[in-house]
C-alpha cells in the first residue's frame, strides 16, 4: 500500500500482553498509538485460562488485536488435565490464531520443571491437532526446551493440520545462539526478536542478529515489559514495535521499510492473517 507514492509503514506487533492492568487506565490511547505508528495487528497473549480469556475479549473490542490462549510455564502449577478442554474451546474463536504462551522457564523455579514439560507436551499436541502455531517462552531452558520440540516434531506433529503450515511456532524473545537459531528453523520454527536487542549492552544480541534469516523473524514488544531504548525501564507499548524494527535495519544493513515488509509478511504468514 502507498500514500502520495511512497509505501505506508506496516508493523506487527507478534507479542504483547494487553490484557494487563499496566493498561487499565489508557488501553484504547494505547491502541490508537500502535496504529497511529503503523502496527496493522498486535497479538495479546494469554499466560492463563483467565488472561487467555481476556485476550479474546480485547480482540473483540479492537478490529487490530488478535488473541493467543495458553497457560504459561510459571502460571502452570496448578494445570489439569480437564483444563485443556477448556483452551481447546477458546482456541475455537474465530480472532485466536496461535496457542500461547506456553513453555519452559528455569530462571525463576517456581513450577517443578517435569510438571512444566508436561503441560508444555499437552498444549503442543493441543496445537498440532487445531492447526494452531505455537508462541514459544524459553527462559534458561534451551537444552529441555529443543529436546521437546524435536520429539514433538519428529514423533507427534507428522500428520497433524499444524504440519501443512509455513511455520509451527516461534521461539519468542529469542535469547539462544546461532545453532540453536538454525536448529530452530530445520524444526519449522521462526524467531521472535523484542526490546533487548536495542539495549546498548546487548553485544551477543547485535552479533547475532546479522547471521538471522530475515525472513525467518518476528518483531515483538512483550508489552508492558522489555521497552526498547530510549524507553528502557518505562512501561512498554505496542507502538514501540518501530524502534525493534529500525534497530535490525542497522544490524542487517537494510532499509526500515524492507525491515517491516519482511517481518510484516513473516507475521502474516505465521498468523495467517490478512
Amino acid at each position: 500500500m502507498t500514500i502520495n507514492g511512497a509505501p505506508r509503514i506496516e508493523l506487527i506487533d507478534s507479542h504483547c500482553h494487553l490484557d494487563l492492568p499496566h493498561f487499565d487506565e489508557d488501553r484504547p490511547q494505547v491502541v490508537a498509538r500502535a496504529q497511529e505508528a503503523g502496527v496493522i495487528a498486535m497479538v495479546t497473549q494469554g499466560v492463563d485460562l483467565p488472561s487467555s480469556r481476556q485476550a479474546i475479549d480485547l480482540a473483540e473490542q479492537y478490529a487490530a488485536v488478535y488473541a493467543a490462549v495458553g497457560v504459561h510455564p510459571n502460571d502452570s502449577a496448578d494445570f489439569q488435565s480437564e483444563m485443556l478442554e477448556q483452551l481447546r474451546a477458546l482456541a475455537a474463536h474465530p480472532k485466536v490464531v496461535a496457542i500461547g504462551e506456553i513453555g519452559l522457564d528455569d530462571y525463576w523455579k517456581t513450577v517443578p520443571m517435569d510438571h512444566q514439560i508436561r503441560v508444555l507436551q499437552l498444549q503442543l499436541d493441543l496445537a498440532a491437532e487445531l492447526g494452531l502455531p505455537v508462541i514459544l517462552h524459553d527462559r534458561e531452558a534451551h537444552e529441555p526446551m529443543m529436546a521437546e520440540l524435536r520429539d514433538w516434531v519428529r514423533t507427534r506433529l507428522p500428520g497433524s493440520p499444524l504440519a501443512k503450515r509455513p511455520f509451527v511456532g516461534v521461539l519468542h524473545s529469542f535469547s539462544g545462539n546461532l545453532d540453536m537459531a538454525h536448529e530452530a528453523y530445520e524444526l519449522g520454527f521462526i524467531l521472535g526478536l523484542a526490546g533487548p536487542v536495542t539495549f546498548k549492552n546487548a553485544r551477543d544480541l547485535h552479533a547475532l542478529v546479522p547471521q538471522l534469516d530475515p525472513t525467518r523473524l518476528m518483531i515483538e514488544t512483550d508489552a508492558p515489559y522489555l521497552s526498547p531504548h530510549p524507553h528502557r525501564g518505562k512501561r512498554n507499548e505496542p507502538a514501540r514495535v518501530r524502534l525493534v524494527a529500525e534497530k535490525l535495519a542497522e544490524l542487517w544493513g537494510l532499509s526500515f521499510e524492507e525491515v517491516c515488509q519482511l517481518t510484516t509478511k513473516t507475521a502474516q504468514t505465521f498468523f495467517n492473517l490478512p
